[in-house]
Parts: C-alpha cells; structure tokens; sequence
C-alpha cells in the first residue's frame, strides 16, 4: 500500500498525463467535488480530490477488457458512480498497477470517448477551432 504523499505524486502526474491529451483538459468541477477528465464536454475519467486510501480513479474501458481487469487486479472495481458496464475504478494506493499501465488505461478511456465524438466535432478540434 502506497503513502499518503505517494498517492498525491499519482494523483498529479495522472492529471499532467491527461492534460497533455490532445484536446483534453483535466480540472477540479467544483458542482461534482472531483477531479474531472474533460475532452470537448464529455467525460474521460474522474479521480478523487483528496489523497488518501479511499482515492479512486475512474475510467471508461471495454466492457469485456474491464470484466478482466476486475479479475486480475484486486484494486480494480467496478465504476464507482459510473455505468459499471463501461467504467472501472482503480485504487490508487495500489502496488498492483504501475503509474505506465494506469497511464495506458487513462489513453484507453480518452480514445474511447474520441471515437464516439461526431465527426464535426473532430474536424473543428483537429483544425483548432
């Protein structure tokens, strides 16, 4: 089990690798009390505010990749406050899971929620508008 501050350090860099997500931003929403992982309005994960063993990040996956994930890893449930179908949580004072693979699934839920953007809305992105 991680320490409070190694936690926090997770928490920061998990936010610094989704901030340099084309497009993406990663901010406190304030009216949902969590970290928030933006792409053009629509969510991309959710992480807890504070660091401590209760943090959790939360991301969108394939359904049947997540079944998995829950089976081989302990610290991965199902989403917490989420589509259970689609989304798992992860435990980030966990051993289980490098910072590499979390960041793996952060891109995962990120390319998940691109590929259901209308094509509009890629092109206006893509063009900077």
């Amino acid at each position: 089990m991680l320490s409070q501050n190694e936690i926090w350090l997770r928490m920061k860099r998990f936010e610094s690798f989704g901030n340099q997500l084309p497009h993406a931003k990663v901010y406190y929403r304030i009216d949902w009390e969590t970290v928030y992982f933006d792409l053009d309005g629509k969510m991309f994960g959710l992480m807890s505010p504070k660091a401590d063993n209760n943090t959790l990040l939360t991301l969108k996956g394939d359904p049947e990749a997540n079944i998995i994930m829950r089976e081989l890893y302990n610290d991965v449930i199902p989403g917490y406050h989420t589509n259970k179908k689609h989304w798992n949580s992860i435990r980030l004072n966990t051993t289980e899971l490098s910072d590499t693979e979390v960041e793996k699934m952060i891109k995962k839920s990120y390319d998940l929620v691109w590929l259901n953007l209308p094509q509009s809305v890629k092109d206006r992105l893509r063009n900077g508008a």
